[in-house]
């Protein structure tokens, strides 16, 4: 009897900082799509990002604790090692590098989803993973069809998230006007950010 392929997200981001709808996402992809191993991958150059993100060792150490009470997450600092802009093709060829008879499923948000033909090498990127997107429970994101839904339907899979409307950019607004934060994001990752004095300035 042939074993099943070991089932392995991958799930990008900046997380600056990481928050509660993160740790749901990743959460809700490792039970619904039945992931033996999710590697949350914090981004290194953002080629997409206009503004510059916090420094990578302290992504890298808000990720860590964020994710630390997931058993099957790994954080996986790769794409903070490299010089130059971090694209996800390059990630994902290294990951099947490392687990050739792997099934791979890449983790992304609606707003992710619906830019995706605009990604280097998104061509190849449909062909290493099923691309998974996190839907809000709502009418409004229920009825949208992205352009990779309508040219490669049977590569995309819906994941149900609830309602939780929260972003990176609200928090550090937030904790700039010197608001608290403590019910959007883990109680290890907000006592780093006040710790470090992160988000507290321009």
């Amino acid at each position: 009897m042939i074993p099943e392929p070991r089932r392995v997200g991958f799930f990008g981001g900046a997380f600056d900082p990481p928050h509660r709808a993160h740790q749901l996402l990743a959460e809700t992809a490792c039970k619904e799509l039945n992931l033996d191993e999710l590697r949350v991958i914090p981004t290194g150059q953002a080629w997409h990002k206009e503004r510059s993100l916090t420094t990578a060792a302290h992504r890298l150490a808000m990720a860590r604790l964020a994710f630390a009470e997931f058993a099957s997450v790994q954080v996986d600092p790769r794409e903070m090692a490299r010089t130059g802009p971090s694209y996800t093709i390059d990630t994902l060829r290294e990951l099947v590098a490392t687990q050739p008879d792997a099934a791979f499923f890449l983790i992304v948000g609606a707003d992710q989803a619906q830019a995706l033909t605009g990604w280097h090498c998104w061509q190849q990127i449909l062909e290493i993973a099923t691309i998974c997107v996190a839907f809000r429970a709502s009418a409004a994101s229920a009825n949208t069809v992205f352009d990779i839904e309508k040219l490669f339907p049977s590569q995309v899979h819906r994941l149900q998230m609830p309602e939780f409307p929260l972003s990176s950019t609200e928090i550090r607004a937030q904790i700039f006007a010197g608001r608290s934060v403590d019910t959007l994001l883990s109680k290890p990752v907000a006592r780093y950010i006040a710790d470090h004095h992160l988000y507290q300035t321009a």
